[in-house]
């Protein structure tokens, strides 16, 4: 599924138009965005879980050349998805 097919999706079970539902979609995203953007865990009930983690620094290898190079420290952002989800996913 992608963001258009999310939208019509989204408008049709909530009866409103396409255009409300991207801009509510778009407001969501940006919510979560700015919350682990500041480092706060966002959890929604039945959902999962989502949070930033930091990455240490680390050294890997140029697959081409073979040369050792330094990975930079970074964040990322982990998803862990609730039981709830992963009962429909499966059952």
């Amino acid at each position: 599924m992608n963001l258009d097919n999310l939208k019509s999706s989204v408008a049709e079970s909530a009866g409103i138009s396409k255009a409300d539902a991207g801009e509510a979609i778009t407001a969501v995203f940006d919510v979560l965005k700015g919350a682990l953007t500041q480092g706060n865990k966002v959890s929604l009930f039945g959902f999962g879980t989502f949070e930033t983690t930091e990455r240490a620094a680390r050294t890997g290898r140029n697959p081409r050349t073979g040369e050792e190079i330094t990975i930079p420290a970074s964040k990322a952002v982990k998803f862990k998805a609730a039981k709830g989800l992963k009962d429909a996913v499966n059952g």
